[in-house]
C-alpha cells in the first residue's frame, strides 16, 4: 500500500479553476479567494488553457482569447432595445397626441388590409385551386378507372394472379393442398341445396307467405327480399332528399322535415291518452307535483297540472277533489276555476261558476263560460247582462250579447249603446255600420272616425261602402285616408297595405282594393331606390298567393310610373294571358304597342293574339303598323311569313320572303326562305335558294346543315358528306354539323370514320356533353359496350356535371340493380338537371312506384318546361298509367308553354313533313318515337 494521501484531501494545484478544462469560465467569490488572496489572472489562465489544449493536442480555446472591447465602441444595432429610442428620438416623453397617432396610423394598416382583402382571399383560393388541380388527390385520380372496373367480367377477376404466386414461392405446398380431399356430410349438401329454394309457407291466420332466403345455424331464415326492399327504400329516401336540397323553389338546398317554428306548439298539442300512461310514471309524477303544490298552495298551476294527471290515471273524482282544493287555495285565479268547471258536469259546474264569479267578477272568460252552461237562449241573457252590470267596458261581452240578438233592430240598439260606451273599439263600430243602412252607415263611420281617428279599418270600411253605393268613382276615399293617417303618424307600411287590398279582394270588394294600391304603393319609397324592381316583386308576389286583382293593379300603377318599361308590359300581358280573358290580353298589349312602338316583340305578341282568336285580318293590319315602326326588321318578316303560310297563302309568304331577302336581307331569312321551299317540298328551289345564301353568309351553321340534309334526303351521300366537310371547316364550332357529319358517316356504313369526325370535333369544341355522348352511342349502337364504358368513363371525366351524360350512362351502360344509386350519385354531382329527374321518374315508373314517378317527371317539368322531351314522357306515362283529366290537364299545359328544345322533340318537329302540325300532334309525334 502506498502511503499517498487520498485524492480528495489532497490540496488543489495552483491557480486550479473547477471545470475549466470542460470550458468551463468559471467564477470567483470572496469566499474563494479568502481574506487575502487573488484569483488567477487572465494571462495566466490563458496560459494554463494553452497548456492544456497541447497536452491534449487540440487548438488553443478561445473563451479567453478574444480581444477586449473599446469603451467607446458604441453597441451593435440589432443588440438594441426597440423601446429605448435614441438619435432624434432620443429623450421623448410618449404623450396624447403619440397615442393618437398610433391610433390614426393602425385605423389606416387595418383599412388598408380590408380594401386588398377580397383580391387577397380571391388570389388565394385561385392559388388553392390550382395547387389542387396540378396535385389531385389519389382518390380523384382513379376514380375513372374504379368506375371503369365495373365493365371487369368473373372470368378476368378469377384470371388476376396473386400477388404471392408471381414469386413462385409455396406453389408446390399449395398443389398438395389442392390434391387433398375430404368427405362433405350429407347435411351440408342438403344445406346448400335448400338455401336457394323459395319457401312457401302458411302462417297461423291462414295467410300465404313466400320468401327467399337461407337458414342459418340457429334455425332462423334470412330473407334477402326484405333486404333487398330495405336497401331500396333507403336510397328511395334518399333521392328524395337530394331532390328537396337541390331546388326548384323549389324543386330546388337541403330542406329538412321540422318545422322548427311550429315543433314546440305541435309538441303542446299532443294529446295523452290514459292507455298510453304507465302505472310507475304516474307515481313519480304524483310525489312532484305533491311536492309543488305542499311547497307552494298558492300556485295554481300546480293544482291543475295534479288535477291533470288524475284525470289521465283514469280518476276523474279524485282529479274533481285536487282542482277544488286548488281554487280554495287560489280563488283568484280564472284558470284554476275554468278548469274546475271543465271537470264537472254541468249541474255542479254552474255552482262552480258561481263561486268563481264572486271570486273574480271582473273575469270576462268566467262569465263568458257561465253563459255557455246555460242552455236557454234567456237564461244566456240574463247572465250577459249581469255580466255587462260588472264589466261595460268589455268588448268581448258585448260582442256575445249582440251574436244572441236575433232582431237586428234589437241588436243595432245593443251596438248603439256598445259604441257610447266604448267609443274606442273599432270592432263594434263596424258592427253596427253593416247592421245600418248604407246612408246611416256613412253617418255612423263618420262618428267612428272622429272618435278614432288612427284606425285604418274605418277609411277601409267606408271606401267598401262606397263602392257598394256605386261612388267609388265620385269620391276618393283612399286619397282623404291617406292624408288623414299620416297626420296622426298612424300609417301603416307598403307591405300591410297590399296585405288588405288582398283582403278586400277575397270579399269581392274589387274597386277598393285597386284604391288602396293607387294610394299606396309608392309609400315610403324615393325615386332613388329600385322601385320597379320591388312592384314586380310584390306583383309576382300576389300571383303565387293566387291574388291576380291586386297584381293588375300594382302592374297598373307601376305602368303609369314607368309608362316606357317594355318588362312591365311583358309581365302585365302574361298576367292576363294566364288569369285574364282575350279581351283583356289584346286591350294590355295594344296599350303596350302604344306606349313601346319600338317594341317587335310586343307587336308580335298582338299579331299572335289577334291570330289566334280568328282576327286574321286584324293580325295582318297589326303587323303592318309594326312594319311602319320598325321598318325593315326581320321578326316582324317572318312574323308576317308565318302567318301567311300558316294561313296557306303560298303565293303571298313567298312573295313576303323574296322581299325580305331584299330589305332585311340576315342569315335568318335567307334560312327561313330554304325551310319554306323544303316544307313545300321543294327540294329544287330549296337548294338554289341555299347556295345563294351561302355565298352572301358562308359561316351560317344552319345552312350548310340545311344543304347536306337536302343532298342526304335524296340520298347523294357524297354531296352530303361535302356539304357537312365544307362546312365543319366554315363553322367549326358548330356541334350541330359535327353531329350531322358522324351519323351520315355511320349510316353509310363507315364507323371508324364516325370515330374520327367525333374526335377532330371533341378537338374543336372541348368538354361538350353532346358530342361525348354521341361518341358513346356510337359504341353502343354498334355492339361496343366495354369500350362505350370507357368512352362514357373519360366523358364523365371532362364533363362531371352534365345530366344527358348521366342519364345516358345510367339508362343504357348500367345493369338494373345499380341504377337507383347511380342516379343518387348524378344527382349529387348535377344540380337541377331535368333529363336527370326524368331518368329516375323512368326508374320509379319501370317499378311501379307510379306516384314517385309521377313527382319526379312534374318536378322536371318545373325546372325547364321548355324541353319537349319532358313533356312527351310524361305523357308517354299517362297513357299507361293516367287519368282522363290528367292526360288533357297535360296537354293543355303543354300547348301553353310551346317547347322549342329537346333531342327528339326538335328533331321530330323541325322535320319538312311536320311543318304545319299543332303542338299536340308533335307530342303524339314524340311519344312514338321515345324509347
Amino acid at each position: 500500500m502506498s502511503g499517498r494521501k487520498d485524492f480528495l484531501s489532497q490540496p488543489a494545484p495552483e491557480n486550479y479553476v473547477a471545470g475549466l478544462g470542460r470550458g468551463a469560465t468559471g467564477f470567483t467569490t470572496r469566499s474563494d479567494l479568502g481574506p487575502a488572496r487573488d484569483g488567477p489572472s487572465e494571462e495566466q489562465i490563458k496560459e494554463a488553457l494553452a497548456r492544456r489544449a497541447a497536452a491534449l493536442g487540440q487548438a488553443p480555446p478561445t473563451a479567453y482569447g478574444a480581444p477586449a472591447q473599446k469603451e467607446d465602441e458604441e453597441d451593435d444595432e440589432r443588440y438594441q432595445d426597440p423601446e429605448n429610442e435614441v438619435g432624434l428620438f432620443a429623450g421623448g416623453v410618449y404623450d396624447r397626441d403619440d397615442d393618437e397617432a398610433d391610433r390614426i396610423y393602425q385605423e389606416v394598416d387595418e383599412k388598408m388590409d380590408k380594401r386588398r382583402r377580397a383580391k387577397r382571399e380571391a388570389r388565394e383560393e385561385k392559388e388553392r385551386e390550382e395547387y389542387e388541380r396540378n396535385n389531385p388527390k389519389i382518390q380523384q385520380q382513379f376514380s375513372d378507372l374504379k368506375r371503369a372496373l365495373g365493365s371487369v367480367t368473373d372470368e378476368e377477376w378469377a384470371s388476376i394472379p396473386e400477388v404471392g404466386d408471381l414469386t413462385g414461392k409455396n406453389r408446390r405446398a399449395k398443389q398438395n393442398i389442392r390434391q387433398r380431399f375430404y368427405a362433405v356430410p350429407d347435411s351440408v349438401i342438403a344445406g346448400a341445396r335448400d338455401s336457394a329454394q323459395f319457401d312457401s309457407t302458411v302462417s297461423e291466420d291462414g295467410t300465404q307467405s313466400s320468401s327467399a332466403g337461407a337458414d342459418t345455424a340457429d334455425g332462423t331464415m334470412t330473407n334477402f327480399a326484405d333486404i333487398g326492399a330495405a336497401r331500396n327504400k333507403v336510397l328511395q329516401v334518399r333521392l328524395d332528399q337530394t331532390a328537396h336540397g337541390s331546388g326548384t323553389d323549389s324543386v330546388a338546398g337541403s330542406a329538412t322535415n321540422i318545422d322548427p317554428k311550429g315543433y314546440l306548439t305541435s309538441l303542446t298539442k299532443s294529446e295523452m291518452k290514459s292507455g298510453d300512461v304507465q302505472v310507475g310514471d304516474v307515481k313519480r309524477v304524483r310525489v312532484l307535483l305533491e311536492s309543488v303544490i305542499k311547497t307552494n298552495p298558492k300556485h295554481a298551476p300546480g293544482w291543475i297540472a295534479a288535477a291533470r294527471l288524475e284525470e289521465v290515471a283514469g280518476k276523474i273524482v279524485a282529479a274533481r277533489n285536487v282542482i277544488a282544493r286548488g281554487c280554495e287555495h287560489c280563488p283568484k285565479s280564472e284558470d284554476a276555476w275554468l278548469e274546475n268547471i271543465r271537470l264537472n258536469d254541468n249541474q255542479n259546474a254552474k255552482i262552480i261558476a258561481a263561486n268563481a264569479i264572486k271570486n273574480n267578477d271582473r273575469s270576462v272568460r268566467l262569465w263568458i263560460e257561465a253563459m255557455n252552461l246555460e242552455h236557454d237562449p234567456r237564461a244566456k241573457k240574463r247572465v250577459l247582462r249581469h255580466a255587462l252590470d260588472s264589466i261595460p267596458q268589455s268588448v268581448a261581452l258585448w260582442k256575445e250579447a249582440v251574436n244572441l240578438e236575433e232582431d237586428p233592430a234589437d241588436a243595432r240598439l245593443l251596438l248603439a249603446k256598445a259604441t257610447e260606451i266604448i267609443p274606442l273599439s273599432v270592432e263594434l263600430w263596424l258592427a253596427l255600420a253593416r247592421l245600418e243602412s248604407p246612408q246611416n252607415a256613412q253617418v255612423i263611420l263618420n262618428k267612428a272616425r272622429k272618435a278614432v281617428p288612427t284606425s285604418y279599418e274605418i277609411w277601409i270600411a267606408a271606401a267598401r261602402l262606397q263602392e257598394q253605393m256605386g261612388a267609388a268613382d265620385k269620391v276618393n276615399v283612399m286619397k282623404r285616408a291617406v292624408q288623414s293617417l299620416v297626420k296622426e303618424s298612424a300609417m301603416l307600411k307598403r307591405e300591410e297595405w297590399i296585405t288588405e287590398a288582398e283582403k278586400c279582394e277575397d270579399e269581392g270588394a274589387v274597386l277598393t282594393c285597386q284604391a288602396i294600391i293607387r294610394e299606396t304603393l309608392g309609400w315610403g319609397l324615393d325615386e332613388d331606390d329600385d322601385r320597379k324592381e320591388i312592384w314586380m316583386d310584390d306583383a309576382k308576389s300576389s300571383i303565387g298567393r293566387a291574388k291576380y286583382e291586386t297584381a293588375r293593379a300594382i302592374y297598373a300603377y307601376a305602368l303609369r310610373v314607368f309608362v316606357n318599361r317594355k318588362s312591365i308590359w311583358h309581365a302585365a300581358a302574361d298576367l292576363e294571358r294566364n288569369h285574364g280573358t282575350k279581351e283583356s290580353v289584346l286591350a294590355v298589349l295594344e296599350k303596350a304597342v302604344e306606349a313601346c312602338p319600338q317594341s317587335e316583340v310586343l307587336w308580335m305578341q298582338l299579331a299572335k293574339e289577334n291570330w289566334q282568336a280568328g282576327r286574321i285580318d286584324d293580325a295582318r293590319r297589326v303587323l303592318g303598323k309594326a312594319f311602319n315602326q320598325n321598318p325593315n326588321n326581320e321578326d316582324i318578316w317572318l312574323a308576317a311569313v308565318k302567318l301567311e303560310a300558316d294561313n296557306k297563302q303560298i303565293e303571298q309568304a313567298r312573295e313576303l320572303l323574296s322581299t325580305a331577302r331584299r330589305e332585311a336581307g340576315t342569315d335568318r331569312v335567307w334560312i327561313k326562305s330554304v325551310a319554306y321551299e323544303r316544307q313545300l317540298g321543294n327540294t329544287d328551289a330549296a337548294l338554289d335558294l341555299v347556295n345563294q345564301g351561302l355565298q352572301i353568309f358562308p359561316n351560317a351553321a344552319k345552312l350548310w346543315m340545311m344543304k347536306g340534309q337536302i343532298y342526304e334526303a335524296e340520298n347523294k351521300l357524297p354531296q352530303a358528306r361535302e356539304a357537312y366537310g365544307t362546312g365543319t371547316r366554315a363553322c367549326p364550332k358548330s356541334v350541330p354539323l359535327w353531329l350531322l357529319a358522324s351519323r351520315l358517316e355511320e349510316k353509310a356504313g363507315v364507323v371508324v370514320k364516325a370515330r374520327s369526325v367525333l374526335d377532330r370535333a371533341r378537338l374543336a369544341v372541348p368538354k361538350n356533353a353532346e358530342l361525348w355522348t354521341e361518341s358513346v352511342r356510337i359504341e353502343r349502337r354498334g355492339g361496343y359496350n366495354t369500350q362505350a364504358k370507357i368512352v362514357m368513363a373519360r366523358a364523365l371525366q371532362e364533363v362531371p356535371a352534365s345530366g344527358l351524360l348521366w342519364s345516358e350512362s345510367i339508362w343504357h351502360l348500367e345493369p338494373r340493380t345499380h341504377r337507383k344509386p347511380r342516379s343518387l350519385e348524378a344527382i349529387k354531382k348535377v344540380d337541377n338537371d331535368p333529363l336527370l329527374f326524368v331518368t329516375v321518374a323512368r326508374i320509379f315508373w319501370g317499378e311501379r312506384r307510379l306516384e314517385k314517378a309521377s313527382s319526379w317527371f312534374e318536378k322536371a317539368i318545373l325546372l325547364d318546361a321548355d324541353l319537349g322531351d319532358t313533356w312527351a314522357w310524361y305523357y308517354k306515362f299517362l297513357l299507361q298509367h293516367g287519368t282522363e283529366e290528367k292526360k288533357e290537364d297535360v296537354i293543355s299545359k303543354c300547348i301553353l308553354s310551346e317547347p322549342k328544345h329537346g333531342e327528339v322533340w326538335q328533331r321530330v318537329a323541325k322535320d319538312p313533313r311536320n311543318a304545319f302540325k299543332l303542338v299536340d300532334e308533335i307530342l303524339q309525334l314524340v311519344v312514338k318515337e321515345l324509347e
